[in-house]
């Protein structure tokens, strides 16, 4: 399987609707404190948005609504793997990605067999608090000769002028979040992405 090398993740299907027709081909929809029917909603309206512009979408821990809202593909974190069927994700015909942080979290991954791995993060990120320190391009290279040919996707502190040195060292995708939603102009910077990546893909 080959994943996009410009992965974009957002909160919203606003930010779908907003940035995948400039051409983004492969977003995450995070969405971390909604109630259930709110969360139907977005995640049905961004896979409506992804269909019509030919983009995978990715549903971040909501297994179970992935699974009934018909969606190809789900993100989970360590916490979540704990407890999600991943028969019953295997057996719906969705395709699964794994976050990583450190090599007990990469065997506990790879034991689950996903679709691909997360490794992050690789420079220090505004994100949200990290108990793990900057993985740093070494640990790309480590990862990608432990995971591959499953897809490696770097995530964390990312922007246009890293990614030489990510895809160099291994990564097959390269995920962002706030150096585009935080962005004075996110349109223009997702343009700058998709261009950026354009070599890898």
């Amino acid at each position: 399987m080959k994943l996009d090398p410009f992965y974009l993740i957002v909160d919203s299907a606003a930010w779908i609707e907003r940035l995948v027709p400039l051409g983004v081909k492969l977003v995450q929809l995070r969405i971390k404190t909604m109630d259930e029917t709110g969360l139907r909603a977005e995640i049905r309206k961004s896979k409506a948005l992804c269909v019509q512009y030919k983009s995978q979408l990715i549903v971040n821990d909501h297994w179970r609504l992935a699974i009934e809202e018909g969606c190809d593909f789900v993100h989970l974190g360590q916490e979540d793997l704990q407890t999600a069927d991943l028969s019953r994700i295997r057996s719906a015909g969705v395709r699964l990605g794994l976050s990583t942080h450190d090599h007990v979290e990469l065997e506990t991954a790879m034991f689950a067999e996903p679709d691909y791995v997360a490794l992050g993060p690789i420079y220090p990120t505004v994100l949200k608090k990290m108990k793990w320190a900057p993985q740093g391009l070494e640990r790309i290279s480590e990862w990608n000769r432990r995971v591959t040919p499953i897809p490696l996707v770097a995530i964390g502190g990312l922007n246009p002028d890293r990614l030489d040195g990510v895809f160099e060292a291994g990564a097959n995708s390269a995920a962002v979040v706030t150096d585009i939603t935080l962005s004075s102009d996110p349109e223009a910077r997702t343009r700058e992405w998709i261009k950026k990546t354009d070599r890898w893909r």
